[in-house]
């Protein structure tokens, strides 16, 4: 597309800001975006210190055929900026009885471990896995790229005859345990809802397709981490003429008449005719607009299903540990409490399941020779308390429980570098509502048509894209988000 007048004003660095940056720069608006923060990336961000680099939010690098796709339409190819790496292991699960068990990628070797555990579960795995790989090729072809404006853009035709193959009204739990009884089976399968910050007993099945992405896309690491690929749109938006301003809070959008006109920063006012909005959409809505230009207001928001927030210990080590894989789990025994500690009974949990990322196993870059690089990741529920008396407190019993449950005796000793990010820090630096780590859960109630709009009711040329919006939450639905919001700008659906 040729160059055109009109100027868009992206507000927010994520993964869905910086899409749209690329996109839209490519079909010749004059683009600007404006980030908050001192780097690009929003939770994407980048933490250095004392020789460690830690990737700040998301590390798992999921549906590559989702990048592919998206470099696609750029005419650019991700072998040409990345370099990715498959695991293998995937990831490594510790269970609490003392029990590891290695997810491989090899379904053959999956297959025996799974019926290690059940009779006949690794035919079931295979069962399973088809009926994901048939239901993500459904998902990704008629439901997942798609803007929805009404009830009857989603229930066509073509919902009724493959929507029930997608069992949306079924929850995930109930789904699962029709293949397999065993809970360490059932906990696996079902593990990856934490990437959509939801629970198996409200998510619907549909998200199942989840297990094709694990299981047979495969697990990957781009060389230097997550944010390299943050550092890789930001090349590609700048090369199609996008300006870029860091430290550039936005804190008004202007509208007149009904219509955009521009946003307001510290530094004046920048015009435009289009503004994309990649911050936070609570406080987008609720912060940034006035309330007259407000579609979704503070009483939508209190009725609400949020992701959880996470209690994050980012840790460099003066040491190595061999037993740990790039990306480990513990599962606590106890899985419902756990999960009701962070959607029904909002407390800092006992004993939580965790995530432990340890890039250095793979990537050398990212920590001085002979030590290690570890994230420590807990789901937590958002709006908890958090002061510096509770962070240390909740630490210290983190890392009681890690150097217990996954056999690191000692590990404190080895510390030489430590940080900590929690609730507060996701409410002031990202502007996150009650510091949600992911923004709105995959409920039914919060998926496809009942998720908020990428467009406002309000405000013309006003447009939302992230995890708040549609398709949701993960780095590859925000680059879809992103391509979903394109085809607003340029076609009006």
């Amino acid at each position: 597309m040729g160059q055109t007048s009109k100027k868009v004003v992206v507000i927010g660095s994520g993964f869905g800001g910086l899409g749209t940056a690329c996109l839209l720069s490519k079909e010749g608006y004059s683009v600007t975006l404006l980030e908050k923060n001192e780097q690009l990336g929003g939770r994407a961000g980048l933490l250095e210190d004392g020789g460690f680099r830690w990737d700040m939010g998301p590390s798992w690098y999921l549906m590559p055929d989702v990048f592919e796709a998206f470099f696609e339409t750029l005419d650019e190819r991700v072998e040409d900026h990345l370099k990715l790496e498959r695991l293998t292991p995937g990831y490594r699960i510790f269970f609490e009885d003392g029990d590891v068990v290695d997810m491989t990628g090899d379904l053959a070797v999956d297959a025996a471990t799974f019926d290690r555990y059940e009779m006949g579960a690794g035919e079931k795995l295979r069962e399973y896995l088809r009926l994901s790989e048939y239901q993500y090729t459904i998902a990704m072809r008629d439901f997942v790229p798609k803007n929805y404006d009404s009830y009857r853009d989603f229930f066509t035709r073509q919902t009724i005859v493959e929507g029930p193959k997608l069992h949306v009204l079924e929850s995930m739990d109930r789904y699962v345990g029709r293949f397999f009884t065993h809970p360490k089976l059932r906990k696996i399968i079902q593990y990856t809802l934490v990437f959509l910050g939801s629970s198996p007993y409200t998510t619907p099945a549909l998200y199942n397709i989840m297990s094709h992405v694990d299981f047979n896309l495969g697990v990957w690491y781009p060389e230097g981490g997550i944010h390299e690929v943050i550092r890789v749109l930001a090349r590609i938006a700048k090369k199609h003429g996008a300006e870029i301003r860091c430290n550039s809070p936005v804190e008004r959008i202007l509208v007149d008449g009904g219509s955009i006109v521009g946003v307001q920063t510290a530094d004046g006012i920048v015009e435009a005719d289009i503004v994309v909005s990649n911050a936070d959409l609570h406080h987008t809505e609720t912060e940034l607009l006035r309330s007259t230009d407000q579609t979704l207001k503070e009483k939508y928001w209190t009725k609400r299903t949020l992701a959880p927030s996470a209690f994050i210990i980012y840790l460099g080590l003066n040491t190595t540990i061999p037993h740990l894989v790039h990306h480990n789990l513990y599962f606590c025994e106890d899985w419902r409490t756990n999960f009701d500690s962070i959607f029904k009974q909002p407390s800092y949990p006992d004993n939580p399941s965790l995530y432990i990322c340890c890039p250095s196993k793979t990537d050398p870059s990212v920590a001085p020779p002979g030590q290690e690089n570890l994230f420590i990741l807990v789901p937590v529920a958002p709006g908890l308390e958090d002061t510096p008396e509770i962070r240390e407190q909740y630490t210290e019993h983190i890392l009681d429980l890690v150097e217990e449950k996954l056999a690191i005796p000692g590990m404190r000793q080895h510390i030489i570098s430590q940080h900590v990010f929690s609730i507060n820090d996701f409410a002031s630096r990202f502007n996150s509502y009650k510091g949600s780590a992911l923004g709105l859960a995959h409920t039914l109630r919060q998926s496809a048509v009942w998720r908020p709009n990428n467009r406002s009711k309000k405000v013309r040329n006003l447009y939302y894209v992230g995890a708040n919006t549609n398709p949701g939450i993960g780095m590859p639905m925000c680059l879809i988000s992103a391509q979903l919001v394109r085809k607003r700008v340029l076609y009006g659906k």
